[in-house]
């Protein structure tokens, strides 16, 4: 049998590694600033053109919405004044 606990330490067990939470505001605050270097960021055109693209799907599935709406509202109408 094997003394050593499992996962008390990367290397004895593949255990995961404990975060380094000890880094404080300044480490927080500076790996916010490397992260943010990485980002891509899209042009002026690309965010108008996918801004157009989510109003007209959200104006697209306001009408649908609407339009089924109507429909069953309609249908129900019909069938509840039919049995009364």
């Amino acid at each position: 049998m094997s003394t050593t606990t499992q996962g008390s330490s990367p290397e004895a067990g593949g255990g995961l590694p404990l975060p380094k939470s000890k880094r404080g505001l300044k480490g927080f605050y500076n790996e916010v600033v490397r992260e943010m270097k990485k980002v891509t960021w899209p042009t002026r055109s690309e965010t108008n053109r996918l801004t157009g693209v989510v109003l007209a799907v959200t104006i697209l599935c306001v009408t649908v919405l609407t339009v089924l709406g109507l429909l069953f509202g309609t249908i129900i109408d019909l069938l509840t004044k039919g049995t009364v």
